[in-house]
């Protein structure tokens, strides 16, 4: 199938604005599952409430655009009761680690088999540019017009931390990594998270005065590293990039039919 079989033609031109990181994601989660060959019907994708939240409007998949925070709990159903199909989970800040950030930490501890995006632009954009749990100390936003004093949240911390067995992290500027790493998450047994950083020009660029959709790109492009590269031992500021978990535990769905066999005798347990 062709990139553009993917998509819900019918629903473009897309609503994000003009230099917003969300398209160049889009356009590379369809590349990995072009890349692995999937079918429509074999995937589900979850979505809340936010910028991020509009991707399920636009691929041609299986979809379910649901109530703010609650997109891992809507997707832990799903996958309890179609085990069979692939389950990709788009987040923007709020519904990942705000409203969302109890589903988040017990999706992780579960190990349920699903593939969670967390599009990290540090920012509420579409509710009119209020800082988040991702923003960081001294960022600025509408709700805090001198200066935040929340610290953010580390996402691949968080995410390790809670038990997640598959977590990498990139931005929209590294467009061959979202690609890769989405694929791998996908095939991937287990719950496993992608932090990607993503541009908001609109809001987060506007209010911290960091110019435009290029220049945001180009602070990505120098303010990060791949992992133990001799740049991060030499600026300790910069931030690391690539898989940081990639390991087996038992599943979540697999111990659930297990159980479901003790209960009916047909295993001692």
């Amino acid at each position: 199938m062709a990139v553009k079989d993917y998509l819900r033609e019918r629903f473009l031109p897309h609503l994000w604005c003009s230099g917003c990181g969300h398209g160049t994601v889009l356009n590379n989660l369809i590349r990995a599952v072009e890349t692995l060959g999937m079918s429509k019907n074999e995937i589900v994708m979850v979505s809340g409430i936010g910028c991020s939240s509009r991707i399920t409007g636009y691929v041609d998949f299986h979809t379910l655009h649901t109530l703010h925070g609650r997109a891992l709990a809507f997707a832990t159903g799903v996958k309890l009761s179609k085990p069979e199909l692939n389950v990709i989970v788009a987040m923007g800040d709020g519904d990942a680690l705000a409203i969302g950030g109890n589903h988040f930490i017990h999706a992780a501890r579960r190990n349920i088999t699903m593939t969670a995006l967390v599009l990290n632009n540090r920012i509420y954009g579409m509710t009119g540019g209020q800082y988040s749990p991702l923003s960081g100390y001294g960022t600025l936003g509408t709700t805090a017009p001198f200066g935040n004093i929340d610290q953010g949240f580390d996402v691949v911390s968080l995410a390790t931390a809670a038990g997640a067995t598959f977590v990498a992290r990139t931005t929209t500027y590294h467009v061959k990594e979202i690609c890769d790493f989405i694929r791998l998450a996908i095939l991937h047994e287990g719950f496993s998270v992608v932090e990607i950083f993503t541009q908001c020009p609109t809001y987060f660029g506007r209010k911290n005065k960091m110019g435009g959709a290029v220049q945001m790109l180009e602070r990505f492009k120098t303010g990060t590293t791949s992992i133990g590269s001799k740049q991060k031992l030499a600026h300790p500021e910069l931030i690391e990039r690539g898989i940081f978990v990639q390991e087996e535990r038992l599943e979540y769905c697999s111990e659930y039919d297990r159980v479901i066999a003790r209960a009916q005798g047909a295993e001692k347990p």
